[in-house]
């Protein structure tokens, strides 16, 4: 097995140092893995996903004329229920995917003070920088996060 597509069933993402924001790389074994994994990376970013609970699941839909653009939508209307509707979410399930539209559903629960906190204050998903591709058995994408 090659170190890539160990990472990627390793490390589903990284960090990169990007001027006064935040770079993710990450990795998937085909689309919807990359998918999965880029909103994993988000919400475990912002907080401590161990302590996030599935209370709840909640539909999400995106759109994009392509893979980029659909990656980015993706990740804003999943970070839009955090900012938007105060979810935190730890698990992803995408039930239909092509390279222009997605369905799936989120799980995890609305946000308890006590409970949890966030580390990073994550304002928005960008398109500069967005790029998604294929390399031997592993898929990479690379998204700038405002922070």
């Amino acid at each position: 097995m090659n170190k890539d597509k160990v990472q990627a069933i390793f490390s589903p993402y990284s960090i990169f140092d990007h001027t006064a924001d935040l770079g993710v790389e990450i990795y998937g074994i085909d689309e919807q893995d990359l998918f999965r994994n880029a909103a994993v990376a988000l919400f475990d970013i912002m907080t401590d996903v161990s302590l996030v609970h599935v209370r709840g699941e909640w539909e999400v839909f995106a759109e994009g004329s392509d893979l980029e653009e659909l990656l980015v939508n993706f990740l804003r209307e999943i970070l839009y229920m955090y900012s938007g509707e105060g979810l935190l979410l730890k698990e992803f399930v995408i039930s239909e995917m092509d390279n222009f539209h997605l369905k799936g559903t989120a799980r995890g629960e609305p946000f308890v003070h006590n409970r949890h906190c966030m580390n990073v204050e994550i304002k928005a998903v960008t398109y500069h920088g967005t790029e998604i591709h294929r390399a031997a058995e592993v898929w990479t994408g690379r998204v700038i996060l405002d922070v």
